[in-house]
């Protein structure tokens, strides 16, 4: 990513910066902007190279840098490795250190398959590539399509109260990526597409709802939003008159409009929200009558949660692993309940644990396998929850985004892109159309 182009002040008005150019454009250009960017590198400037872009309709101001250009042609077939469970159990983190160093696919990212069955999820021509590289956390939580524009609408990560979260816009056609403030949201995490009621459900979903984790001068709450004229409106600000701490994740049950959400104190734990007066907490939200209701309690700091694609299952990650401080000793665990009636919550159960970091971001795919966010990545489990595989990254992943054959894995400073996946997000038909893959008219 050029740098040059990107305006890190911290207030809002400076963070409208750069749309960066497009994949399409340099995979258009194939070989012959390879030898351009290697030739401009040898020559220690950009003529030639810039006239080549110029050439085939870009501006001036939008030619993009060597080292963008470098990232982009780094696409590379990924071949599975192997995890010898045997070696694991008595090599431990030894053992991963090993097979990571010796086996990536490309620059610090590789497909681990801790059992067969990882194949048939991930496919067997999957490419992957790092498509940005920034100076700021742009890329953290959210990763909501809208279709209109074709494009993700990604949350930074939080820097301080001078350097709001902004949301990152990463247009599908091109690649290119800009940064801008949507109305009356004031710190942005996660969020989901979004039928406000009386929507018509057959089309693609109109908006977006945020969980605006708020601040000390805005109140937490779910936000609707539409992007593309940029007007909001609050859903709910508060359970019965007592403020959320900072609500973290929703998503939208197809059957019932409701919106299922968490509230933690991440805000808190940042500083720059006050103290809490509610528990942490899981909530059901009609907006059509207003009503509110807690559908589960008894966590340290509920996070991403997601349904299984029959509906009946919600998954809901505890991060209390991670507060002021990491703790090694709280949980990094996704639990299972059963939906009941498509409004209560019953027999919670531990589904799966994390054995790098904590499970944030929580989505599954069609055939109910469950991805999360963690420490190292990407991991998948199958609907047991049985460890498949991670995408593996080496470093945080928040969360990440399905598009139709598509992953792009979100790590704050970086964003990654594993293309050619044979898993299909269980919100993609949804999102993106029953045009968008053949077995969204199954």
């Amino acid at each position: 990513m050029d740098t040059e182009q990107l305006n890190l002040a911290g207030d809002r008005e400076h963070k409208e910066e750069a749309s960066h150019p497009a994949s399409s454009a340099a995979a258009t250009a194939d070989t012959t902007a390879a030898a351009a960017a290697s030739s401009s590198a040898a020559e220690g400037s950009r003529y030639g190279f810039s006239q080549f872009f110029e050439g085939i309709g870009l501006s001036s101001s939008n030619i993009p840098s060597l080292q963008q250009i470098a990232l982009w042609f780094q696409a590379a077939t990924m071949s599975l490795v192997n995890v010898d469970l045997n070696a694991l159990a008595i090599g431990g983190a030894g053992y991963l250190a090993s097979i990571n160093a010796a086996n990536l696919s490309t620059p610090a990212i590789s497909l681990l398959a801790y059992e067969p069955a990882f194949a048939d999820v991930v496919g067997a021509n999957a490419t992957a590539r790092k498509i940005a590289d920034l100076p700021w956390q742009a890329f953290h939580e959210g990763g909501i399509y809208n279709k209109k524009d074709n494009s993700l609408y990604i949350s930074s990560n939080y820097q301080s109260l001078a350097d709001n979260i902004n949301i990152t816009v990463l247009s599908l056609d091109d690649l290119s990526i800009t940064s801008t403030q949507l109305t009356n949201l004031a710190e942005a995490n996660g969020g989901t597409s979004y039928y406000p009621p009386g929507a018509d459900t057959s089309a693609t979903p109109p908006m977006q709802v945020w969980c605006d984790e708020g601040d000390f001068a805005s109140y937490s709450q779910l936000l609707a939003v539409d992007v593309n004229t940029n007007k909001s409106q609050p859903l709910l600000v508060g359970f019965n008159g007592r403020n959320f701490s900072s609500v973290n994740d929703v998503r939208q049950h197809p059957g019932t409009g409701d919106l299922w959400f968490t509230d933690a104190e991440y805000g808190l734990f940042q500083h720059f929200r006050p103290a809490s007066q509610l528990p942490t907490q899981v909530y059901r939200f009609s907006p059509a009558t207003g009503a509110v209701q807690v559908v589960a309690d008894g966590f340290r700091q509920p996070n991403g949660l997601e349904f299984s694609p029959d509906y009946k299952t919600l998954y809901v990650s505890d991060t209390g692993a991670q507060e002021y401080t990491a703790n090694l000793t709280g949980p990094a665990t996704i639990y299972a309940f059963d939906i009941v009636d498509g409004k209560r919550l019953a027999n919670k159960r531990m589904f799966a644990y994390a054995d790098s970091g904590f499970p944030d971001g929580v989505h599954t795919d069609t055939d109910g396998n469950v991805w999360a966010g963690c420490g190292d990545g990407v991991h998948v489990w199958n609907p047991e929850g049985v460890l498949l595989g991670k995408i593996h990254i080496g470093e945080v992943s928040n969360n990440f985004a399905f598009a139709p054959g598509k992953v792009f894995v979100f790590s704050n400073y970086r964003l990654w892109v594993v293309e050619g996946i044979k898993a299909l997000g269980r919100e993609v038909c949804k999102d993106f159309g029953k045009d968008a893959d053949s077995r969204c008219s199954q």
